[in-house]
């Protein structure tokens, strides 16, 4: 028989619900233990929470030791290309503005833009912040804001909650919409997709988020002075977040949503600037009283726990020259060429898209080169049969059975125009190959560990998947009935705040979410949506709900801290935020729950 299945996934392997459940809660469990009992960095626990979910789907769930290792692999392979190689190149990209200098000339160009220091928490904690977020990720917004906002005379403490709370609606799109992308592969749901229901999402918060962080600085009164500025600076954002976040759908075929935190944070930059030079100013400008905003040493830039120095990038290079708009241009000119790479890499992945004179579709040929490669799992594609109450109704073998396919598009993966971008814009800035080597070298060690950290989160969320352990958690959290599509997103929360990263959290729970979203549809409570839309709202509240626990994650505090010079304080930091944190999680929860069940609300819900 050609779909012979080797695997059947059991939902109670041990006969008992509860402790079925239990059982295939233990590697989640294993991992929040090590990561929050005894402060393992993210890697070595995602290794061993690996290695859990292996054993109990070869021990527990009966899934053969070979497929159960190379369900591993195939997941930890995704992690490297294309989310590891998209990551390293974005921070490879900004390391290379910030040896040449060009990004102190950013800094500087906006820093001067304002003397009030709510005006300047919005400039460069929300919009240069999201611009950072969609360029290098990484703690980079929090770490290099903060250490600004430092410099300009806001409180330390203050100036870490301002970052940490702003760094929140951009990052479904951060890194070039890594979170997006990762939660699309493991649920099997278009990324396009997803892009759009997020959309629908994040520009209300992006609208709220500007105005609670300055609320978080001073009072009521203070923060309605400067009304004009939040409602340009977090409007403009959020008009450029919704259409480009949903661009291929009143265009066809214009993918730009991965560029969303890129261009968003530039236009709200932009719009904003011009906005205080010709409209608008403070009528007095607020700052901290200088007995409160005491100068700080130099932060030693560092955060063991997420393997990224930052010590060098707050230092001036040489002698600051006025700022002129050739030389503001030019410091700016390598986002704009990754602009214009990333642009080319969406064309060549619509072009694939197109039929063929065969009528065929798939990757394009060059010189007998593909655009993208695939290879089947060995022991593992069209081998895993999915439990009976998990399969459509008259499915047939083939619909029965999972797809394990490696896939490879070296080309159109966002981390190949970004490195191009960067290697031209080394031509560009003139530098030399002495400073590229120390690029690389820098970019190497900042990466050492998120990189595997990401291979490991993919790889223990893939043995879930495959082994069905996921679908046994996903069945209980379905008892919570009409309550999950709050619950949805107050677990992506927890993901983020275990795994350290959305797209951590979207691996880890991705799938999972997708199951419940079905089981739920199932019981009748979500009559509004067809179950297309049931799981891309739920899947999506994952990524939306998740981006809230940043702000509370290990990686976050302990960039926050170093950032503004706090060392040694992470759990002030952490008592700072940890209600904001919950609040807007909250926030996001109630936001699904009406996209769910209330009109005209579910009409936000995109049909796949």
């Amino acid at each position: 028989m050609l779909f012979a299945a080797t695997y059947t996934q059991d939902l109670d392997p041990l006969g008992h619900r509860l402790a079925s459940t239990v059982v295939a809660a233990l590697p989640v469990l294993v991992l929040f233990y090590l990561l929050v009992g005894r402060r393992w960095i993210a890697s070595g626990a995602g290794a061993v929470g690996a290695i859990v979910a292996v054993l109990i789907a070869w021990l527990v769930y009966g899934m053969p030791v070979q497929m159960a290792s190379w369900s591993f692999v195939h997941g930890a392979i995704f992690g490297l290309l294309p989310i590891g190689w998209t990551v390293f190149a974005a921070m490879l990209l900004y390391n290379l503005t910030v040896e040449t200098g060009q990004f102190d000339i950013i800094r500087r160009s906006i820093a001067g833009l304002s003397g009030d220091a709510r005006v300047q928490s919005i400039l460069i904690g929300f919009c240069f912040g999201a611009f950072m977020e969609g360029a290098a990720g990484a703690g980079s917004p929090v770490a290099i804001c903060g250490a600004m906002l430092v410099g300009l005379g806001i409180p330390p403490l203050r100036a870490a909650v301002i970052c940490l709370i702003a760094n929140t609606s951009p990052v479904c799109y951060g890194g070039l919409g890594v979170p997006t992308l990762t939660l699309g592969q493991v649920t099997g749901i278009n990324p396009d997709t997803l892009s759009v229901m997020a959309g629908h999402q994040l520009p209300i918060l992006s609208c709220i988020i500007p105005l609670y962080m300055v609320k978080c600085m001073c009072t009521w009164r203070q923060t309605r002075e400067v009304w004009p500025a939040l409602a340009v600076g977090g409007g403009s954002f959020a008009i450029f977040q919704y259409f480009f976040a949903t661009m291929h759908v009143w265009i066809p075929g214009f993918v730009v949503w991965p560029l969303t935190d890129i261009g968003g944070g530039l236009f709200s930059l932009i719009t904003l600037a011009l906005f205080l030079r010709f409209v608008w100013k403070p009528k007095d400008e607020w700052k901290f009283p200088a007995e409160v905003a005491k100068p700080s040493v130099e932060a030693p830039i560092v955060c063991e726990h997420a393997g990224i120095d930052f010590s060098e990038d707050m230092k001036a290079h040489g002698t600051e020259k006025p700022l002129t708009a050739w030389i503001v241009a030019k410091a700016w000119s390598p986002f704009l060429l990754m602009s214009l790479c990333l642009a080319i890499a969406g064309t060549i992945r619509t072009m694939e898209t197109w039929p063929k004179a065969d009528g065929s579709k798939g990757p394009l040929a060059f010189a007998g080169v593909k655009t993208t490669y695939t290879e089947s799992v060995p022991t593992l594609h069209k081998e895993v049969e999915r439990a009976k109450r998990l399969q459509k109704p008259n499915a047939t073998d083939d619909e029965k059975r999972e797809d394990a396919i490696f896939k490879f598009p070296w080309v159109t993966a966002p981390g190949t125009p970004v490195f191009i971008a960067t290697m031209f814009s080394a031509v560009l800035l003139g530098a030399s190959l002495p400073m590229m080597k120390r690029v690389f070298r820098k970019t190497i060690v900042q990466m050492k560990i998120p990189i595997p950290t990401i291979a490991c989160m993919l790889g223990l969320s893939y043995v879930t998947k495959y082994a069905g352990i996921d679908a046994t958690l996903g069945v209980a959290f379905a008892e919570t009935g009409v309550l999950y599509p709050f619950f949805a997103a107050i677990l992506g929360w927890l993901g983020v705040f275990l795994t350290g990263t959305d797209a951590g959290s979207n691996a880890l729970f991705g799938s999972l979410q997708k199951i419940t979203a079905g089981e739920v549809y199932r019981t009748g409570v979500l009559p509004e949506l067809t179950l297309p839309q049931a799981e891309v709202l739920i899947c999506n509240a994952n990524s939306t709900g998740g981006v809230m626990g940043k702000m509370i994650d290990a990686q976050s505090i302990c960039v926050a801290t170093a950032g503004t010079n706090q060392i040694g304080k992470e759990a002030d930091i952490f008592r700072a935020v940890i209600w904001h944190s919950i609040f807007l999680a909250c926030v996001v929860g109630a936001l699904t729950a009406l996209q769910a069940f209330v009109p005209p609300f579910t009409k936000m819900v995109p049909v796949p």
